[in-house]
C-alpha cells in the first residue's frame, strides 16, 4: 500500500491525475491538499473523495504546521506537487503571489518531507532516506523560454523563463534539484507542454473559446494568433507522471509532450468548427446557446458560429512565441519499462503455479 500526498488536485491536471491513479491502482491511498483558490473546484473531485481511499484537506502548501501534521498522520510514500499559481496573465498582475506559492510553498513541502523521511546519516554525512519514498514536482515547458521556428526543448535546454509565472516555476524546479544535490533527496521533475481535456479552467484558451461561443460573445486572440503551443491530452500527461513517480530515476527531469504543435489561431478555428459540427450533428445541443436566433424553418440558427467571431486583441506582455517538447527521454524510458514488464510476465507460469 502506497500513500500519496497530492497537492493542488482540485485543479485541472491534478483532478485528472487523481481520477487516473485511483482507477489504475487498487493498492493506494491518496490525501489531497488544496487551498481551493480561483482555479480549484472541489466539485470536480467530490465523487472521488470517499474517506477510505481518498481524503481531502483544505489548506495551503505554505503552512508548515499543517504539512508536518499531515506527514505525521499519513506516513506518505509519495508527494506529487501540482499546487501552483498557474495563469500567466494573473502573474503579470500580481507576481508576488506566484513567488510565494510556487517557490516558498514548494520549499515548505520539501522540508516537511525531509523531516519525515530522513532516517539518519551515511558515513559521508549525507542524510539517509526511508526506502521507497519520492517527491515529484510537476512543472512546465515555460521554464525553457521561447523557441524560434525550429527545434525542440530537451531536458538539457537552458532554463530561460520570461514571465513571473515561468520564473517562479523555474525557481521551484531549481530548489527541488538543490535538495537532491545537497541532501540526496529522492526527487523527480516532469515538464509538460500545454494540456487540454476535461475540467480545464475556463480562463484558458480552449474552454474560453467554447464558453464565449455558447454565450454569443467575440473570441479574443492575442496579437496575430501566430504563437505556437505543443498540445497534450491531459490523461496522457497523467500517465507520464504516474510512470515517473513509480519508475523514474531519482534526480532526473523528464519532458512530456505530444508533437502536436498548433498556432493559437489554428486552435481557435478548430474549436469553432468543432462546436458548429457538433451542433449540426446534434441539433438539441443548440438549446444551450444564449444567442437564440431562429432560422426560416423554425430551428435555432447557428450560421453565426464562424470565424467572424474572432477578434484580435493587444498581445500579452512578454508573450513567448513558440513552445515544442522533445519527449524522447520519457518515450525511451517507457519502452524500457514495458520490455521489462513483458519479460517478467512471460516468466510467470500461466496457471499461477
Amino acid at each position: 500500500m502506497k500513500t500519496y500526498l497530492v497537492t493542488g488536485a482540485a485543479g485541472f491536471i491534478g483532478a485528472n491525475y487523481i481520477k487516473y491513479i485511483l482507477a489504475k491502482h487498487n493498492d493506494i491511498k491518496v490525501v489531497i491538499l488544496d487551498a481551493l483558490t480561483y482555479a480549484g473546484n472541489l466539485g470536480t473531485i467530490a465523487n472521488d473523495i470517499d474517506d477510505e481511499r481518498c481524503f481531502f484537506v483544505k489548506g495551503d502548501i505554505c503552512d508548515r504546521v499543517l504539512a508536518d501534521e499531515l506527514f505525521a498522520k499519513y506516513k506518505f510514500d509519495y508527494v506529487v506537487n501540482f499546487a501552483a499559481e498557474s495563469h500567466v496573465d494573473r502573474s503579470i498582475e500580481n507576481p508576488q503571489l506566484f513567488l510565494m506559492t510556487n517557490i516558498l510553498g514548494t520549499q515548505n513541502l520539501l522540508d516537511a518531507a525531509r523531516r519525515a523521511w530522513v532516517t539518519g546519516k551515511d558515513e559521508s554525512g549525507y542524510p539517509t532516506w526511508r526506502k521507497g519514498v519520492r517527491y515529484h514536482q510537476v512543472s512546465t515547458d515555460e521554464v525553457y523560454g521561447s523557441l524560434g521556428a525550429e527545434g525542440y526543448f530537451t531536458e538539457q535546454t537552458p532554463l530561460c523563463p520570461h514571465s513571473p509565472y515561468s520564473a517562479s516555476k523555474t525557481s521551484a524546479d531549481m530548489v527541488v534539484m538543490a535538495y537532491h544535490d545537497t541532501y540526496k533527496m529522492p526527487v523527480t521533475i516532469t515538464r509538460c507542454s500545454n494540456n487540454y481535456g476535461p475540467y480545464h479552467f475556463p480562463e484558458k484558451l480552449i474552454p474560453l473559446i467554447i464558453k464565449n461561443i455558447l454565450e454569443g460573445k467575440n473570441l479574443p486572440v492575442y496579437g496575430d494568433g501566430s504563437n505556437v503551443r505543443d498540445w497534450l491530452y491531459v490523461e496522457d500527461h497523467c500517465k507520464a507522471i504516474d510512470l515517473v513517480v513509480r519508475e523514474g530515476v531519482e534526480g532526473e527531469v523528464y519532458n512530456v509532450g505530444g508533437h502536436n504543435e498548433k498556432t493559437n489561431l489554428e486552435i481557435v478555428k478548430l474549436t469553432i468548427a468543432t462546436v458548429r459540427r457538433l451542433m449540426e450533428e446534434e441539433p438539441r445541443y443548440r438549446a444551450v446557446l444564449k444567442k437564440q436566433v431562429k432560422a426560416a424553418d423554425g430551428t435555432i440558427d447557428i450560421s453565426w458560429i464562424n470565424e467572424d467571431l474572432i477578434t484580435f486583441v493587444k498581445d500579452r506582455l512578454g508573450h513567448d512565441q513558440r513552445y515544442a517538447i522533445d519527449p524522447t527521454k520519457i518515450t525511451n524510458a517507457l519502452a524500457g519499462i514495458r520490455r521489462r514488464s513483458s519479460r517478467s510476465a512471460s516468466s510467470r507460469p500461466l496457471n499461477g503455479t
